[in-house]
């Protein structure tokens, strides 16, 4: 009979063994992982063409137009009306000629060194005859007489004269004669005649600055532009006022070269004022102007100027620095 196996030690070795698996399969599932990894495949890229009708095109809506901006309204300038002159009541024979020219005198007033000068118109004043009442004084004696105005053009020439005739014996005419053109009277010739005739030539050579040679043997003068005789003046400042009157409001005035006899001076008339004036003819709506004397023996000049005659003159009246004076009132005038 065999011994009796001790049970012991069969217990510690079959412990060991279990103990390396143990430790076996717990270094084991360290790096063994507890779910299988994902299979990765390739990416494969694949460009595909496909033919021109495959699909239909959408319809193509080109982009709306940008509205335009609204532009500004047009700014209406409206261009001044052209002066209207006042047309001179004249005898149905003869009606006024009216014409509204460029003239190269200098305006009334100053202009401002931005304004350019603006020219002056004419307006003739048609053919008539002017008869006046005079009243006068020389050397402190008192006298009457008649005096006459005569106006004559063609549109091309003109004559005028003026012609006093004494009550007693005696008498005196100044004579004009001349052009005309879009500046009015141009004078050629100037008469002053009481016993003897003296006489003033205007003496306009072409290409040369014109003189004014006198019969009196007094030395010449230049001519000034715009030049008038100490009758033409009368007309000239007429068709001036009448080109247009709202030209020539109170105050303003008219500088012009004036040729006498014997020499020559520039005359300045200022517009004194409008009045409603008693004539031996009857009452007259009148423009008044004066030039003052500027030296001892100038004569202080006074013009009243009617529109119902063309702005000839319904009253003229001379004084002396002395005090002898000759004053002239309408009393008719018509056709020449």
């Amino acid at each position: 009979m065999r011994p009796p196996v001790p049970l012991k030690p069969l217990l510690l070795i079959a412990a060991a063994v279990l103990a390396v698996h143990l430790a076996l399969l717990s270094s084991a599932s360290v790096f063994a992982p507890l779910s299988p990894s994902p299979i990765t495949r390739p990416f494969i890229t694949r460009t595909l063409t496909l033919p021109p009708d495959a699909l239909p095109h959408p319809p193509v809506t080109p982009a709306p137009a940008p509205a335009p901006l609204p532009l500004p309204a047009p700014r209406v300038v409206k261009a001044p009306a052209a002066p209207k002159p006042s047309a001179p009541v004249m005898s149905a024979a003869e009606p006024a000629t009216a014409t509204a020219v460029p003239s190269p005198f200098s305006p009334p007033s100053s202009p401002t060194p931005t304004e350019t000068p603006r020219l002056a118109a004419i307006m003739l004043p048609g053919s008539l005859r002017l008869s006046y009442d005079v009243q006068g004084e020389m050397n402190r004696r008192s006298y009457s007489a008649s005096s006459e105005l005569l106006w004559q053009h063609d549109g091309q020439t003109y004559d005028a004269r003026l012609s006093l005739t004494l009550a007693g014996p005696g008498s005196r005419t100044q004579t004009s004669r001349g052009q005309l053109t879009p500046a009015g009277l141009v004078p050629k010739r100037f008469g002053d005649k009481a016993r003897s005739e003296l006489a003033a030539h205007f003496e306009r050579d072409p290409g040369a600055q014109g003189k004014v040679i006198f019969s009196a043997n007094t030395p010449s003068v230049v001519i000034e532009p715009g030049a008038q005789d100490q009758l033409s003046i009368y007309i000239q400042l007429a068709s001036l006022i009448a080109g247009e009157p709202e030209r020539y409001p109170v105050g303003s005035s008219i500088e012009l070269q004036v040729v006498g006899a014997r020499e020559a001076d520039s005359w300045r008339f200022v517009i004194e004022s409008e009045e409603q004036l008693p004539l031996p003819g009857g009452v007259q709506a009148t423009l008044k102007l004066k030039r003052a004397a500027r030296q001892l023996y100038d004569p202080t000049v006074e013009l009243w100027l009617a529109p119902a005659l063309g702005y000839l003159p319904a009253r003229i009246r001379l004084t002396q620095t002395n005090g002898n004076f000759v004053d002239q009132q309408l009393t008719s005038f018509g056709p020449p």
